[in-house]
């Protein structure tokens, strides 16, 4: 059965974890949904993980439907949500346009979007017209330089007090999920006390109603940043990097294609 928005939101009640995993293409969004994970995400960190660019913000919405695209085409179970980038939400008409084609073009089930009080705005538009939309609070990359670069967010009390508020203000805005980025475990841990909808940590601790991992880090490729959370499950880039040092030896050797591999 395919999971909703709904689905997510009721794991809180039902005190089920939520596991939650990126993915932007179609060979791995079929792994992810055929191991069960819950939510795929096609997040705008693809800019860093395939396209090589330094940060988030370079991502459009052309390579952003592009992606979403081929890893809906894998999901049969999962509920596929897609990260709008950055400048694809500045004003409530363009984020409500910018949604839909996510949904009718891209194929996702949702969207995601960063920030708290500025965006409310922008949030209700979408939830008012259908749109089924995860937040996103504590360190939001789209907005990193302005945050003070990528780093813990809340630690400080007037921060904490903020981000408390901003999370009531998109749970009663009717958020499905909240993405807690890089918090303090306590203050993730308060907020989840405090909110109806679950959240989904990323450097936030173990008390949240779900966990996130950028896919291509816990699996071992290697990456601009090394984020402190992320536990490598897997070493694919050294095993990847052997298979083929050994596919060119055997090539250069003459051992490839052998006569079972030929016509």
């Amino acid at each position: 059965m395919r999971l909703t928005a709904k689905t997510i939101y009721d794991k809180k009640k039902n005190k089920e974890k939520i596991v939650a995993l990126t993915a932007y293409d179609f060979p791995f969004a079929r792994i992810l949904d055929e191991a069960g994970i819950d939510i795929v995400l096609v997040g705008d960190s693809l800019g860093m993980v395939l396209l090589g660019y330094e940060s988030t913000l370079p991502v459009t919405m052309r390579e952003m439907l592009h992606h979403t695209r081929a890893a809906s085409k894998a999901v049969k179970k999962a509920l596929l949500v897609a990260d709008m980038p950055f400048g694809s939400y500045d004003t409530a008409d363009r984020a409500l346009r910018n949604a839909k084609r996510f949904l009718k073009e891209g194929g996702a089930d949702a969207v995601k979007l960063e920030g708290g009080e500025k965006i409310c705005e922008k949030v209700k538009a979408l939830i008012d017209a259908g749109v089924p939309v995860m937040g996103h609070l504590g360190m939001m990359p789209q907005t990193a330089s302005l945050l003070g670069g990528y780093r813990v967010q809340g630690k400080e009390k007037k921060e904490a007090k903020k981000m408390i508020q901003e999370a009531g203000l998109l749970d009663r805005l009717g958020v499905f999920a909240l993405v807690l980025e890089c918090v303090p475990a306590r203050l993730a841990e308060k907020i989840t006390r405090q909110i109806k909808c679950p959240t989904i940590g990323i450097g936030a601790g173990i008390k949240t109603d779900g966990q996130i991992l950028v896919l291509h880090d816990m699996l071992g490729f290697k990456s601009k940043v090394h984020p402190r959370f992320v536990r490598q499950y897997a070493n694919l880039e050294a095993v990847i990097q052997k298979a083929v040092e050994t596919y060119r030896t055997d090539v250069l050797a003459g051992r490839f294609p052998a006569a079972k591999e030929s016509y």
